[in-house]
Parts: C-alpha cells; structure tokens; sequence
C-alpha cells in the first residue's frame, strides 16, 4: 500500500476513449471502512428448452445430485440454486419463453405489428444502479437479430430478438459483434469526435495507446498488489483486442461472401469466447452490473457436429419425445451448460473485494420452455448461480407445488438485488427461497 486513495469509479480519458479501472486496493485504503463489493445481476439464457429427463436433480433440499445435463456444472454446485415446479409468466410458444423471461409478462401482443410485454428486471437494475456506473446495462447476444416481421406463430420477431424491454413496447436490441461491444463498452461515449474514433479503428490501435502515459504514472503511486491487478487488467483489454482485430482479418479474407459485420470470428467457440470475455470485463471494471446474454435466441437452427448432434437445433427440439431423439437434444443442453461452466471459471478467477466476482454474482440461468416437444411452459428449467454477495444459499434443490409463477422468482431476485418493488409483470408476491420446507 501507498499513500495514494483513488474513488471507485476512477478512470482514465484519452484521445476517444475512457478506460475504467478494476477495483484496486487503493479505492479503500486499510485506513478507510472497507468498501462493500457491488452486487451484480446476470441474465444467461439458453434457447428451444429443456430435454427434463436429464435436467431434472435427484433430490430435494441439500440432497441435491445434478443430473447429466449439469454436470458440467459440479464445481459449481454449492453456488447453485436448481428450482423446479415454477411455470412461465406467458406461454405462447417461442414468443412466451424469451418474451417473459426477464419481464413475467403475463401477455403478448397479437400480431406481428402488437409489441406488448413489461419493463425487464435488467433494465428496473439498471436504472437504479445508473449513478454508479457509466454504463446501465449491457445486452449482447450470440445471434443478428431477424428482419421485421414474424417470426413466432404471428408476433413480432422482437420476442426472439432479445430478453430485455426498457418499457412495455420498447425491446432493446441485443448486441452480436463483439467489436460493436468492445466500443460500446470502451469507447468514449461523451464524445463528439467520431474522426478519432475511426482513424484508431483503421490502423488497429490498441484503445489503450492514448492512456498509456496515465497507466504508468498512475502505477507508480500504487502498491505492488494493485499494480498487478491493472498490469492483468489491461492485458486482458489488449488480448480481447487482438482477437477482435484477428476476427475481423479472417471474416475479411477466409469468409469474403459471408455477409456479418466486421468483428464475428466464423467459429461459434471463438466467437463465444470474446463475448464471454467482454462481459467479464465490463462486470470487473464496474463499467456495469447489470449484464443479459444470449446463448442463442428462441428457434435457433444452429447445428451442433461439434458434439455430434448435426441436426438443426429447432427442429430436433420438436423430437415427438422419441427417446433417441431426446437424448440428442440432451447432448446440446449439456453442451451449453458446459459453456456456460467456463464462464462461471472465468468469474471465479477474477478477483472482486475480499472474493471473486462470482461470489458477488447473482446470475439467472435456464430456458423459458420446459418439455420443447410441446412448448411447455410448466416445470420450467431455471437456477440461481453466484454467491449474490451473500444472499443467496447454494447447494440446493427447491421443489415447488401449485406452479407458482416465474414472475415471482424475478420478484425475489430484486429483492436479494436490494431494489424490492411491489411487482414485476404478473406477479402475485415473492417466491420463497430462503426457507422453502425446511432446506
């Protein structure tokens, strides 16, 4: 430690560009009451349902045993909460699972040109957490979003499209390129001078080149613990970079007819993987705390023959419950979960406070159907993963009886997020998952 004491929401401004910084020893001083770890909320949402079969959990309470599709997910387990008996808000196919995940809706629209939901718990966090980060929320999906029109039975493409709805007709749109969200989250938004921006853009500088007289001068005054957090921190900046600049070369040359925008690596792992470390960088810089991802949108086709499945994702899920069918769709549930593991290890090994940011996570993760066959919107497969700064008691299995609403789990999810309110989309109270029978 120095005598040096920095604010929490230090940052550095150069030529285009305002870098946040990690939170560092010197933003509370042993001197000073140490500063609470922010609590932040995710949404990580995975698309076409659930084969329930190899979901489900063997046992209640803390007798929880994860079945094959979480698997992947054991080193996590006493940092889950797995729900099952929860119904879906609003059950009209795809429409419903996306549309409702994050509002609880109770309704849609009614035609392709009807835009109706509710106000996302995303968006209720992140206006409440706006005075304390640049950024209010971040949403970035897998997937470009569909053209107008409809897409589900005769609604409106915007169901698919995203999670998140800043009012009851305004979808937000979601962000696929990585580079689209490097900028978003980088660059500086205050500014006027779009010429700057373009100019570093064309000859691949690194977003740190205009601060990096500041980073040195500012490391001189730090300890020798906080200089390895910023020397790690602007090393993963560097290395998103780099990767985008490298995806953006091959889409350029491997890809020359592929219409996406600059920026998409071709293969889906890489892809994820700088998306994966975008929102890691936003979560652990403060740049935000209130984080919606994608997987893949409602009616996905993508193909899995990485794993073995080639058939189109969409059309599989509609497997008529053939066993052999149904297994296969397991294989890409369990696929996804095992993605979405290696981001949890991300979160773990990113240092936060006196923990990791992981522990100071409260992260929604499930499918808006249940049984995909027959578009089920009961039993739906949803859990809790993080330590919710807290909050929230891992390690468990709650079952629910009378099918109580998902909307009352988003209701209880603002109340562990400390912003209670008196409703969320259709909900009749806060579901409880403190004191459930006992566990």
């Amino acid at each position: 430690m120095t005598g040096k004491s920095l604010p929490r929401r230090t940052v550095l401004r150069g030529l285009g560009t305002t870098i946040a910084l990690p939170f560092l020893d010197a933003m509370a001083p042993a001197l000073r009451a140490a500063t609470k770890p922010a609590h932040r909320f995710q949404a990580f949402y995975v698309p076409n349902g659930m084969a329930m079969e190899f979901w489900t959990p063997k046992g209640e309470g803390t007798a929880l045993e994860l079945a094959p599709i979480m698997e992947p997910l054991a080193p996590f387990r006493d940092q889950m909460i797995v729900f099952s008996g929860i119904k879906a808000s609003w059950n009209y196919i795809h429409a419903g699972a996306s549309g409702s995940f994050l509002t609880g809706t109770p309704r849609g629209g009614r035609n392709e040109i009807e835009i109706i939901a509710d106000v996302s718990i995303d968006q209720m966090l992140g206006r409440h957490f706006a005075q304390e980060t640049q950024l209010a929320s971040l949403e970035v999906s897998m997937d470009q979003p569909a053209n107008a029109g409809a897409c589900t039975g005769n609604l409106s493409c915007a169901y698919l499209d995203t999670l998140s709805w800043a009012s009851p007709t305004q979808p937000l749109p979601m962000e696929w390129n990585p580079r689209a969200v490097f900028e978003k989250l980088f660059g500086d938004s205050g500014s006027t001078d779009r010429a700057a921006r373009e100019r570093r853009m064309q000859q691949r500088e690194s977003i740190l080149d205009s601060v990096t007289g500041k980073l040195a001068d500012l490391q001189k005054e730090l300890g020798p613990r906080d200089q390895n957090k910023v020397t790690e921190y602007t090393d993963a900046v560097r290395d998103v970079e780099r990767r985008i600049q490298m995806a953006e070369r091959q889409s350029s040359i491997e890809l020359p007819t592929l219409e996406k925008p600059l920026g998409a690596p071709p293969v889906f792992e890489d892809h994820l993987a700088l998306m994966m470390d975008l929102q890691v960088l936003a979560l652990q810089s403060g740049l935000t705390r209130v984080v919606s991802f994608m997987l893949s949108k409602e009616q996905s086709p993508r193909p899995y023959p990485q794993i073995g499945v080639p058939e189109a994702h969409h059309p599989l899920s509609h497997h008529n419950n053939i066993p052999e069918l149904v297994e296969r769709m397991s294989k890409i549930n369990r696929y996804h979960a095992q993605l979405f593991s290696q981001y949890l290890a991300k979160l773990r090994a990113t240092p936060d406070g006196d923990g990791s940011l992981l522990d100071h996570m409260t992260i929604l993760y499930g499918a808006g159907i249940s049984n995909s066959n027959a578009h089920s919107g009961v039993n739906l497969p949803l859990m809790l993963v993080g330590g919710g700064a807290g909050k929230l008691k891992g390690g468990r299995h709650l079952k629910y009886s009378g099918s109580p609403s998902q909307a009352n789990l988003l209701m209880t999810i603002m109340d562990k997020m400390e912003y209670p309110v008196e409703k969320v989309g259709g909900s009749t109270g806060k579901l409880p998952i403190d004191t459930l029978s006992g566990v």
